[in-house]
């Protein structure tokens, strides 16, 4: 080191933070202030609304401190520029080697065709191929997935050359070949139809033998195939283990002559009487088998949807853990989970530009940030439950001398001994060891974990983006993916695990307050649901809930709403969302409250009652065609009577109900001049209605498939005619 050494990286503060700073200790003057009002005004005993005004001033205390949490991301963000040509000058036998664990769990929710070509990105990675290898972890243990694989094994000595040659980008053959890509690169238009034609004709044979739910006869008796029988399921196979290619074969080389990387089929052993713990249990499954076969220092975990979007990807992670000065006790990097499908406007609110763009690097200020799950690469040891110590030095040619004396079949052998059902009994892993398990999400806690173990993470956000999956197009979907979200961030909080618990005197205060923003998201729900109902209720019966336009008092209750929305907008118009954008973010995020978040907040509490148990529900990768029209015409889709839908019409509905019959009551009575009392309460139902004009249109409007069914606009009707009958009685 000493005088030679250069950083690989550098990192740099965010601009603007010393406005940023006075302004946030303006608003809480400004949330200070209200809550004084509201402690110093509380309407007397046996006059209208004391109760109503005592639950909104819980709901501000609530909103008020969940805003102090919020800037702990916002205080001191950093961002990280890597020097990957400082890394290129090192010699290539010096660079570690790497696994890449792809994880899928249903052929009909993930397409094989999807699958694979995210795969298929992961062996294209412009990084020696003989210190790559890649795992497909297959938790339904299907044979069409195989087949997929198998195909993708042969097209691979075509397209990794390809690729290579002319420096393509995506490597995805399903991205790269679509519609959104320019066939505009260095080769000939007849080289590129060639690999077009080729990449079409294994995806239609793929396509046709998923329809037909078999393979063809005459594979049956091939290396691999013969490991499956007529009895086997999806949750009960024995376990599968195939090398489909094996990097140390000098003789399986691609079109050109050169090493191809190592690509491995795994499904684990699943038995109805075993619990298999979802995509924890398969990544610990890939783990341990990957450690038989390659034992790489660096792993990558992806979804199977999330192909690689930049070739360089790999080497700008290593710029971190290769740093001699400050790479010692990096535990992993984590790139933004970001999507390809996502509508002009953000219809569903999927981009997370906020969160990749403000809180990551905002956690990143506090010495880490969160594992997601997808596009993050670890040290192998983190993943063992090793502790960070300042005598610890990585063994990055671990995996290099490959295990020449075994033949594939026999790591393959023992790679299936350990990945049985019953290899985890009375061990750590799933508790110590691996990913952990009992939650639901997986990734945030293991990456707690990591962390209170000494080690640091850090995020890059390449100007390339590394990583592309594809975003939920249904509003159900969504909405069951944030409950999922929401369910598992609050049990972490409920746990033993909890940041400021777990985490004290091992993280910093401002990471443990960037973990609860997410643990935080399922208790929001309720003082949401409280302010887009009672205020309402109360303008229907004419009782004031907030100060006079003319007083004194209204000042701050503007200041903070005006100042927290007009920052919110900028702050979205900066991470790249249109002004459309921000205004269908902000219905997501009452959408979310009022369903996701209620229901993961209810499923928290029922599973720590022993009343249910932990579920996972696969986000599906493919919609139906009018769907997805509608989808990109940035239609809302409902097309079902679910309970979410319901929740959300009969809000849409009692607000609407409330602001009509508020109104009404004042010009009827002849109280115009009692509209300033109420100003506040007409504004913020005026607001609710605006919101949910998409759910009157598919209450009352659209005739497609994508509208609400009948029973939920009765349902709606019926709650909010009732809770307005009541509310006037």
């Amino acid at each position: 080191m000493g005088e030679s050494y250069e950083p690989l990286f550098e990192t740099k503060q965010a601009k603007g933070r010393l406005a940023y700073k006075l302004f946030a200790c303006s608003m809480l003057v400004g949330i200070c202030l209200i809550w004084f009002y509201r402690a110093t005004h509380v309407p007397g005993w046996g006059e209208q609304g004391r109760w109503a005004w005592m639950g909104i001033f819980i709901a501000e205390l609530w909103f008020g401190f969940y805003w102090i949490i919020t800037q702990s991301v916002r205080w001191s963000p950093i961002h990280h520029y890597t020097h990957t040509e400082k890394l290129s000058q090192r010699d290539e036998i010096e660079l570690p080697n790497v696994d890449i664990f792809v994880c899928t769990a249903d052929p009909i929710a993930e397409p094989p065709t999807l699958v694979i070509s995210t795969v298929l990105s992961a062996m294209a990675y412009n990084y020696p191929p003989e210190k790559l290898s890649v795992y497909l972890s297959d938790d339904a243990g299907s044979v069409l997935t195989f087949y997929s694989l198998w195909e993708a094994s042969h097209f691979a000595k075509h397209w990794i050359p390809f690729c290579k040659k002319y420096n393509v980008e995506p490597r995805s053959p399903a991205a790269y070949f679509s519609k959104l890509c320019d066939p505009h690169d260095a080769c000939s238009p007849t080289e590129w139809s060639s690999m077009k034609n080729l990449y079409e004709e294994m995806a239609n044979r793929i396509d046709s033998v998923v329809m037909l739910g078999k393979i063809p006869e005459e594979l049956g008796a091939n290396k691999g195939f013969s490991e499956w029988s007529s009895g086997m399921t999806s949750r009960n196979h024995p376990p599968i283990v195939q090398i489909l290619i094996d990097g140390r074969d000098q003789g399986l080389i691609d079109r050109d002559g050169n090493a191809l990387p190592t690509l491995v089929y795994v499904a684990r052993e699943k038995r109805p009487q075993h619990h298999h713990n979802f995509k924890a249990g398969a990544m610990n499954a890939l783990i341990r088998a990957s450690s038989e076969i390659s034992n790489s220092p660096i792993i990558l975990n992806v979804d199977c949807d999330m192909y690689s979007n930049n070739s360089e990807s790999i080497r700008h992670a290593l710029c971190f853990f290769l740093d001699e000065e400050n790479g010692h006790d990096i535990g992993f990097v984590q790139y933004p989970q970001l999507f390809h499908n996502i509508t002009k406007n953000d219809l569903y609110d999927n981009s997370l530009n906020v969160i990749t763009q403000v809180d990551h690097p905002g956690l990143d200020s506090w010495g880490g940030t969160l594992y997601i799950g997808t596009g993050c690469f670890h040290r192998r040891e983190t993943l063992s439950g090793r502790k960070y110590g300042k005598d610890y030095k990585e063994d990055w040619k671990r995996g290099v001398e490959r295990k020449t004396t075994s033949s594939a079949c026999m790591l393959e052998e023992r790679a299936k001994s350990l990945v049985t059902c019953t290899y985890e009994h009375n061990t750590q892993w799933g508790q110590e060891i691996g990913l952990k398990y009992d939650c639901a999400v997986e990734d945030v806690i293991t990456g707690l974990l990591i962390q209170c173990r000494g080690w640091k993470s850090v995020f890059i956000n390449l100007q390339r983006k590394a990583f592309l999956g594809v975003a939920p197009t249904t509003l159900a979907e969504s909405l069951v993916q944030y409950k999922r979200w929401s369910e598992g961030n609050f049990q972490i909080v409920l746990s033993k695990y909890c940041p400021f618990i777990l985490g004290r005197g091992k993280i910093k205060l401002g990471l443990q307050m960037g973990y609860c923003i997410y643990g935080l998201w399922a208790p929001n729900s309720l003082p949401t649901l409280y302010y887009l109902v009672i205020p309402s209720l109360c303008l229907l019966k004419g009782i004031s809930l907030f100060p006079k336009i003319t007083s004194p008092w209204f000042v701050p209750f503007a200041y903070v709403t005006i100042g927290k929305h007009v920052y919110g907008l900028v702050e979205s118009l900066q991470c790249g969302n249109t002004l459309a954008g921000w205004w269908n973010s902000q219905r997501m995020w009452i959408f979310r409250r009022t369903t996701s978040f209620l229901y993961g907040i209810i499923a928290t509490i029922l599973k720590l009652l022993g009343i249910s148990k932990m579920g996972f529900i696969i986000t599906a990768k493919v919609s139906d065609g009018d769907a997805s029209k509608r989808y990109e015409q940035e239609v809302m889709e409902f097309g079902s009577s679910s309970s979410m839908f319901v929740i959300i019409a009969a809000i849409a509905m009692l607000n609407l109900f409330c602001l009509v019959g508020g109104l009404r009551k004042l010009v009827v009575d002849g109280r115009i001049m009692g509209l300033e009392p109420l100003f506040i309460q007409i504004l913020l139902c005026g607001l609710v209605v605006a919101i949910h004009l998409p759910v009157y249109e598919a209450l009352f409007i659209r005739k497609d498939k994508g509208s609400l069914p009948l029973s939920v606009t009765f349902l709606s009707l019926g709650f909010a005619m009732l809770a307005s009958l009541l509310t006037i009685v």
